[in-house]
């Protein structure tokens, strides 16, 4: 049996190893990547470190299977990362600017990312300005534990005043589009994507509770 709970500070290796075993479309990133951290880096830790009240996790006989993160105000978590979280990481991870970007690895697109982050759109925060991040182990998946992750994570976020929610999902996973889009979100037109950018943008407005 599945069960659902705020996360706690024993789960940070966890989020660490699923951010990883979901970090190539949705599929094992693994043999993608030799630092087996640095996934998590980006898209799970900060949120535990910042946002611990909006991160849960779904646990089963085997130990966490899946999560839900994000931040209400993305625009004031951008600003965390870049005074706090991004200066910290830069003294571990080079910058691969000195490589032609063709021959990066996996490892240095993201060492890229932590030392070039690109911002939320201001077209989609502007209207949608809380965001999350999804990612569950194939043994939680087609159990119902994602929309139930996600009513948990609105809910908890109408409490700290969410009005509108995106999220950015790469355009290579058809199974998680087809998700956000089952759950009430939208395709935004929002400004040109990034050259290199693989995210699609969606969009839900929360309704009152």
């Amino acid at each position: 049996m599945i069960k659902l709970r705020l996360y706690k500070d024993r789960d940070l290796d966890d989020l660490y190893a699923i951010a990883l075993a979901t970090g190539a479309g949705g599929e094992d990133a693994s043999a993608l990547h030799e630092d087996g951290r640095i996934m998590g880096q980006i898209y799970a830790a900060p949120y535990a470190r910042f946002c611990p009240e909006l991160c849960f996790v779904a646990t089963d006989a085997k130990g966490v299977a899946g999560y839900i993160v994000g931040a209400v105000d993305t625009r004031a978590f951008e600003e965390q990362l870049r005074r706090v979280w991004w200066p910290g990481l830069r003294s571990i991870y080079p910058d691969p600017c000195d490589t032609p970007a063709s021959e990066w690895s996996a490892d240095q697109r993201r060492c890229h990312m932590i030392h070039h982050p690109r911002e939320t759109p201001e077209d989609v925060v502007k209207h949608y300005p809380s965001h999350v991040h999804m990612n569950l182990l194939p043994r939680a998946q087609g159990q119902g534990i994602g929309p139930a992750l996600l009513e948990l994570w609105i809910s908890a976020a109408r409490n700290h005043g969410a009005t509108g929610l995106h999220v950015g999902s790469n355009r290579q996973n058809a199974r998680a589009y087809g998700f956000w889009q089952s759950r009430g979100f939208e395709p935004l037109a929002s400004e040109a994507p990034a050259e290199g950018s693989r995210t699609v943008w969606l969009g839900r407005q929360l309704e009152e509770s």
